[in-house]
């Protein structure tokens, strides 16, 4: 089986970083491969950046598909590009957003997510109503770290995003959701410190897609994810 890890934006270090995550609760028999668009934003970081980063990911995705991958995960907790993902798809998609959510859900009653920027918060409390989830999660803080400093040990993001979650414990929840795909390789470690789970997007990700696989299931053709009829449009970027 050979799974895509799509980082979004055009970050290869970063790139590099989820894949290593992804493939670490793998399958024995799955292949990860990280891969990114050639053009785009560095990072996303709210609604501009992700609009902005949608017409690379649909290409990657088309390439991809040729190439023989059997899924695909959407590397960015706003789940960006993710129904027009599935319309131009052959094979199931994953948003490591919708994966965390419903991972979470699983394992805790109540949780809250901790993400990077406050402008991206609007985006993933959006996400989660229509997930129907709104009335499980207390509540998105945000760090306000961005996306990109998150590996640099000077900005205290491991300490930053442990204070949340002893806040998320205060306010009764009993679950916390990591809102970025750079927090994948602190989860570990923030789950034996807290003692709650704490869910990572990335690895949620790889056991649904490995799931979905195994069970022969693709993104339905009827409705919303139909086959687009302009897909040729996508021919126009580099």
């Amino acid at each position: 089986m050979q799974i895509t890890v799509i980082n979004p934006n055009t970050t290869r270090a970063m790139t590099e970083r989820i894949a290593a995550a992804a493939r670490q609760v793998a399958s024995s028999g799955t292949q990860i491969i990280g891969c990114q668009p050639s053009f785009g934003p560095a990072a996303i970081e709210g609604p501009f950046d992700g609009a902005l980063a949608v017409p690379g990911l649909l290409k990657e995705i088309v390439a991809v598909e040729q190439a023989g991958a059997d899924a695909h995960i959407i590397a960015c907790f706003d789940d960006t590009g993710l129904d027009a993902a599935r319309a131009i798809a052959t094979k199931p998609v994953i948003g490591i957003g919708e994966a965390s959510l419903q991972a979470v859900s699983l394992v805790s009653h109540s949780f809250c997510v901790v993400t990077t920027l406050s402008r991206s918060a609007p985006v993933i409390e959006d996400n989660i109503r229509r997930y129907g989830f709104a009335h499980r999660c207390k509540r998105v803080f945000a760090s306000d770290i961005p996306v990109l400093a998150l590996e640099d040990p000077a900005t205290g993001a491991v300490g930053t995003i442990s204070g949340f979650i002893e806040q998320a414990i205060e306010m009764g929840a009993d679950g916390v959701v990591l809102g970025c795909a750079g927090m994948a390789d602190f989860a570990h470690d923030l789950q034996a410190q807290h003692g709650i789970p704490v869910v990572d997007g990335v690895t949620a990700a790889v056991g649904l897609a490995e799931m979905l696989v195994r069970c022969g299931l693709t993104p339905s053709k009827r409705g919303v994810w139909a086959a687009p009829t302009r897909q040729a449009v996508l021919d126009g970027y580099p």
